[in-house]
């Protein structure tokens, strides 16, 4: 049977009948979703979608994307350490190519319907299309297939990936929700004394501060301090690959309306926090939040956050919360585990590319960190 792909540099481009082959699968490979990145992608970022065909039938999609790191600063605290780290992404990776979304955690770059097109089929066909995405997007340094668990990792044992240097990071926390977990006060319950104990004071604490959803008019009203709040979590990590753009959530709830839920935490009538939630299918994934520093130290606000998105998920009878791979050791305190995922990298200088563990050993150090058991 005969295999073919396209490019899609738009989504007015994309076949009528994306996302019912495609996008009901997974919200982040949707027409809507691809709209959102159109709109409001990162200004150091590109993307293009890419079709798969069995004949004419679409049997498959996936997502580009093409990041420019020439004036960006991945290492972002301005210790001689991030300076030194910042120089050398510049020298060895001035761009590259991600086979998925960087934007979030997990496995949301490509889909195929298995039944029309099989997996040891599918993957060499993807490392095709890769290639010919890099002379629409510009031939790059680095190319990053992301995010998959080890059990799908054999799929990509194909002869033309044996260049690739298979990583591990920060693993991706995953709350599974338990079936008996009719309520929040159901969780509550099934904590041990301690981190029962833990979860009472933490809602003493945010005790004044109002939680309101907010619509898309609220979320167009609150967008400057939003984006202000945004950044004050994001300039706090070490290493930021991208920043959002200032209508980012505006376009966000415009395209996937109930699909993305946005609350934020008023204190005297003035926005201190939000987080927001993508809603696809049986999972929630958590995206980006935002928070007043003074204020969540003294009031707890971002573990409350993640317990209010724990009643969310129970509430709405959601099966799985993916909390994805930062501040692990908090978020295994609220009974979330970690799920090991790998990804693939290759240097496109053939130079370069034998001491790619080395070097990506170097510039991502292993995070130590502690598993909570929170659960009785």
């Amino acid at each position: 049977m005969a295999y073919t792909f396209k490019i899609f540099n738009s989504t007015t481009e994309l076949p009528e009948d994306w996302n019912s082959r495609i996008g009901q699968q997974n919200i982040m490979l949707s027409e809507e979703y691809f709209r959102v990145l159109e709109e409001s992608k990162p200004v150091n970022m590109n993307c293009c979608f890419v079709g798969f065909f069995s004949d004419k039938k679409l049997v498959g999609g996936a997502l580009f994307q093409y990041l420019s790191f020439i004036e960006h600063k991945s290492f972002q605290k301005g210790e001689v350490l991030c300076n030194i780290r910042n120089f050398l992404t510049r020298q060895l990776s001035k761009d590259v190519m991600i086979l998925g979304n960087n934007m979030l955690t997990g496995q949301n770059g490509f889909y195929f319907d298995t039944a029309e097109i099989p997996t040891d089929t599918a993957i060499p066909l993807l490392n095709e299309a890769s290639k010919s995405v890099s002379r629409v997007l510009g031939k790059t340094s680095l190319i990053i297939y992301k995010d998959y668990q080890k059990s799908f990792l054999k799929n990509f044992e194909d002869e033309k990936l044996k260049s690739f240097y298979r990583f591990s990071v920060q693993p991706n926390m995953i709350l599974n929700i338990k079936q008996e977990w009719s309520s929040f006060e159901n969780y509550s319950n099934d904590l041990s004394k301690k981190y029962r104990a833990r979860l009472k004071s933490a809602k003493k604490k945010i005790k004044g501060i109002q939680r309101l959803e907010l619509n898309i008019e609220s979320i167009k009203k609150h967008q400057n301090e939003m984006n202000v709040l945004y950044q004050n979590v994001a300039e706090n990590a070490p290493f930021n690959t991208f920043f959002l753009t200032q209508n980012h959530f505006e376009s966000m709830k415009r395209n996937l309306q109930e699909n993305f839920r946005v609350f934020g935490y008023f204190f005297n009538e003035k926005l201190i926090g939000f987080f927001t939630l993508i809603l696809n299918n049986n999972d929630i994934d958590t995206y980006f939040l935002g928070y007043k520093k003074e204020i969540q130290k003294e009031k707890q606000v971002y573990l409350n956050m993640l317990f209010d998105m724990i009643e969310f998920g129970i509430s709405n009878q959601f099966k799985r919360i993916v909390f994805g791979r930062t501040a692990l050791e908090i978020k295994s305190t609220i009974g979330a585990e970690p799920v090991d995922i790998f990804g693939l990298i290759k240097h496109n200088n053939k130079a370069i590319n034998p001491f790619m563990e080395k070097i990506f050993t170097s510039l991502n150090p292993k995070i130590e960190w502690i598993q909570r058991k929170p659960f009785k």
